[in-house]
């Protein structure tokens, strides 16, 4: 006697659930111009690499011992590859319920979380719904309401420090949905056709009287360039999946892991002669940081984190003769490259980071100090400062530090932990002090220049007087700063660096003694 019956009937149940919400629901996905879950892990992962749980876990309809009908829960995971390592992966089925969680079927989210935890490798999220309680309709079939608790969430703070975490915010995310998202090391979300929020428009309105459309409210242009709950921005969900795959071939399976090496293309000998001349001599003149970055890096291998928000601070991973690092670099064209209270949030996010997974920093210094005026005291620039300023100095992972122009104040002071080794080269371009020295002559020579009979001559004769002691080659006399080097050696001297950075980095593996600030 043969098992074949079951074999047969558990294969027609997992083609059932393959059919989601139904031919219905599922062309209102694409009408809408999204994939579905099943899609999606499929574009995500490595061709064939999907192995799924749970498929059989839905709400069938009997007629006496047969079943009728089959509607599978909203939620599909499992276990796939990408880029050849193993991940786990799991999504909401908006065509079943609108992704809500009074459609789902015991816990597969959360065993989707714990399979990462345990097995100790990366997770990607695709989030499509609410994740939470569902609707008001849920109290019309429990006949009565609960305590809110959000399931599994101790797991998803434990994996903040484990392994890379990942969300893919795919359309109308909202409570526990816009929590997922945001509890993660790397999110992004599709143009015009995601939004995320605590409640949508409906409840808001009601709440606020606010009357807004989905986008409005939490669109991508609200969230990748505003408040920066979400890192990146992605022009189609085959870009966002692309931007999900290079985020995680930086980063090892997990905190007890080396992140990747991968054979570089590029000489370590490489010298951009356009290094010498890209910072201008005139102070009040900006120029394009990326373009030092890049003549810096492995060719090709900078990927930028949260382009949109805090934009005085460039974030990203690189790599340096094939071994992945943290950029950090500021931008002049943005309020000078000052550290305001969103660029100070995007330093701490990106240096816990970095901490958490070993992954060595090059900062590339240019920093006037924490943005002033009224608006920056409003918006508590100094206490969010003070944080990013307690992230550099909680990193143990390697750093250097490259001057390039500006290093004031206490923001300047966070260009590396000054209290170490605090390894650094200086441009000769490089000019720092507690204060620049125009608004430091303002501050202290408030008297005097008030009581001049032409306060402009005396202005311009003390700038002369201390411009003539601010190059950095006085500071190195004093042995202030350890090296003045030609820009253009920098690339040499980084992928130098590196290789040593990488035989420290196996001896502090495993979580840091704090997990990650999401």
């Amino acid at each position: 006697m043969s098992w074949q019956p079951e074999i047969d009937e558990i294969r027609r149940r997992v083609e059932l659930a393959k059919q989601m919400g139904g031919s219905d629901n599922v062309k209102r996905q694409h009408d809408g111009g999204k994939l579905t879950v099943r899609e999606r892990i499929e574009r995500l992962l490595d061709p064939g690499s999907f192995h799924e749980y749970g498929a059989l876990a839905g709400t069938p309809k009997y007629e006496g011992d047969t079943m009728a009908g089959f509607m599978p829960a909203n939620f599909v995971g499992g276990t796939g590859r990408i880029n050849g390592r193993l991940v786990a992966v799991g999504g909401d089925d908006f065509t079943v319920r609108g992704g809500a969680a009074d459609a789902s079927v015991g816990n597969k989210q959360g065993y989707a979380e714990l399979i990462a935890h345990e097995l100790h490798i990366p997770i990607v999220r695709l989030v499509d719904g609410t994740g939470g309680g569902g609707s008001v309709r849920t109290l019309g079939t429990l006949r009565r309401t609960y305590v809110p608790a959000n399931p599994a969430f101790d797991v998803l703070v434990k994996l903040l420090a484990e392994v890379p975490v990942v969300a893919g915010c795919m359309g109308s995310v909202a409570g526990l949905g816009a929590a997922r998202v945001a509890a993660s090391h790397f999110s992004v979300m599709v143009r015009g056709t995601s939004q995320l929020f605590v409640a949508g428009p409906p409840v808001v309105k009601w709440g606020t009287g606010e009357d807004l459309t989905k986008e409005e409210l939490g669109g991508s242009d609200v969230h990748a360039h505003g408040s920066g709950a979400v890192d990146n921005e992605a022009e189609s969900e085959d870009d966002a999946f692309a931007q999900i795959r290079r985020f995680l071939s930086y980063l090892p399976q997990s905190v007890w892991q080396v992140p990747p090496y991968v054979k570089p293309d590029d000489e370590t000998s490489r010298r951009e002669e356009e290094l010498i001349s890209i910072v201008p001599r005139s102070r009040r003149q900006g120029y394009d940081a990326r373009r030092i970055v890049e003549c810096v890096i492995d060719l090709g291998s900078f990927f930028e984190i949260a382009p949109g928000f805090g934009p005085s601070l460039i974030t990203g991973f690189a790599r340096l003769d094939g071994f992945p690092v943290g950029v950090m670099a500021n931008d002049p064209y943005f309020i000078g490259g000052s550290l305001d209270a969103a660029a100070s949030d995007k330093m701490v996010k990106f240096v816990d980071l970095c901490d958490t997974f070993h992954l060595p920093v090059v900062n590339f210094v240019d920093q006037p100090g924490f943005l002033i005026g009224r608006e920056a005291e409003m918006q508590g620039t100094i206490r969010h400062g003070v944080r990013a300023l307690y992230a550099v100095f909680q990193a143990i992972t390697p750093w250097v530090a490259i001057m390039v122009r500006r290093c004031f104040g206490v923001a300047g002071a966070g260009h590396g932990i000054t209290t170490g080794l605090n390894l650094r080269y200086a441009w000769p371009s490089a000019d720092w002090g507690s204060l620049p020295i125009e608004g430091g002559i303002e501050a202290a020579y408030k008297r005097d220049l008030a009581a001049a009979a032409d306060p402009e001559k005396l202005r311009r004769e003390l700038e002369e007087k201390f411009n003539a002691v601010r190059s950095p080659i006085r500071t190195a006399e004093a042995f202030g700063v350890e090296e003045i080097i030609d820009p253009r050696d920098t690339r040499p001297l980084l992928c130098e660096w590196v290789h040593q950075a990488y035989e420290i980095i196996p001896t502090q593996l495993g979580p840091r003694t704090r997990t990650m600030r999401p």
